[in-house]
């Protein structure tokens, strides 16, 4: 089941105190963007913002449920739920929210780049070590052939 438009557009019009909001269809529903940073979906006529650790607890606390786009998804692996619906009748509070879902989404980013960086790192080292060995023991060889023509 698609998304409506009159839920699309009241939606945007709720975020509109939270700036550079654009929206992407996609599949069955469409995604949010603050930026060009992706933090929120709407599926099936249901707002769903971006969780961590530090703010799942809350949207638990008050019934929200995890994003789970087939029925035999895993809970455990939910990183988005849904916004409650009194927080989606006040814009003002709507806004907060948004704003805690672009931030843990900042939050992904930017250590997904600093793991990515890690992990080239990691290869570069290693590629400088195997140079390295490869260096010495071609070293090694030409000392040993040196000692042999001394002889």
């Amino acid at each position: 089941m698609a998304i409506s438009e009159q839920f699309l557009e009241y939606i945007l019009e709720q975020l509109q105190g939270l700036g550079r909001l654009t929206s992407r269809r996609m599949f069955s529903g469409a995604g949010l963007y603050s930026d060009g940073l992706f933090f929120g979906l709407l599926y099936k006529d249901r707002l769903y913002f971006k969780t961590d650790d530090s703010t799942r607890p809350e949207y638990e606390a008050r019934g929200s449920e995890g994003f789970r786009p087939r029925p035999n998804t895993s809970r455990a692996s939910m990183r988005y739920y849904t916004v409650p619906a009194d927080v989606l009748e006040d814009s003002q509070e709507l806004v907060r929210w948004a704003r805690q879902a672009v931030a843990v989404a900042l939050a992904s980013e930017q250590a997904k780049a600093a793991k990515k960086a890690a992990g080239k790192s990691r290869q570069t080292k290693a590629r400088a070590g195997k140079s390295r060995q490869v260096g010495s023991s071609r070293g090694a060889a030409a000392t040993k052939r040196r000692a042999r023509r001394s002889r």
